[in-house]
């Protein structure tokens, strides 16, 4: 069985998801932007309306994953409320200035989400490619649970062989989790080549 991650980006949509038959939902503001931690009314009312596991994006702009000693802050911040709230996991990712993994940075956000589901997002994208089985190394080392990636550039149906390879290299120290592009029609067709236990998508039930 495929676990079907559905990306929404308000309180109505994480509901007819759900209705829709959705395994888990990441609960995200501003899709347009990529995502963004949702304000603390719909947090509140999603948790208490659902009962499916949540993942909440903990980002606090859109734009770049180089965060400042401020914005790691908020982060934190935005970790414990969803912790306070009962929130299954969360989703998140930093970089350096040049576009490396932020070891530092995201040995601070994990340390704050001790004890929930870490999902690190598509800031794993925007490594480079030799870099990306390193950075799994480091993620599972660290207690990640998960990677969520396209795989490369433009949907995850174009990157089949390179996820395929990321998969094989995680084996179960975590999952990853490809989207990017994946609907109810190709999401069968993209476990078989890839491998994938789970999928995202914002279409993947409806």
């Amino acid at each position: 069985m495929v676990i079907r991650e559905a990306c929404v980006g308000s309180y109505r949509e994480a509901l007819q998801a759900a209705a829709a038959g959705a395994d888990r939902i990441e609960l995200c503001d501003n899709l347009a932007q990529g995502g963004t931690t949702p304000g603390p009314g719909t947090l509140k009312m999603t948790r208490s309306a659902l009962a499916l596991p949540i993942h909440v994006i903990i980002r606090p702009r859109g734009g770049s994953f180089h965060y400042s000693d401020d914005e790691v802050a908020i982060q934190c911040y935005d970790i414990a409320y969803c912790r306070e709230l009962g929130f299954d996991g969360v989703v998140l990712g930093a970089l350096d200035a040049d576009g490396h993994l932020d070891t530092a940075v995201m040995t601070q956000l994990l340390t704050q989400a001790a004890g929930m589901a870490v999902t690190f997002h598509m800031a794993f994208d925007t490594l480079p490619r030799d870099e990306q089985f390193a950075a799994i190394d480091w993620l599972a080392a660290a207690g990640v649970s998960r990677i969520l990636t396209r795989g490369g550039p433009g949907s995850a149906a174009q990157n089949l062989e390179h996820l395929r390879a990321l998969i094989a290299y995680a084996s179960d120290r975590l999952s990853i989790l490809p989207g990017g592009g994946i609907n109810r029609d190709n999401l069968h067709a993209i476990a078989r080549a890839t491998g994938a236990k789970e999928l995202h998508g914002s279409r993947i039930v409806s």
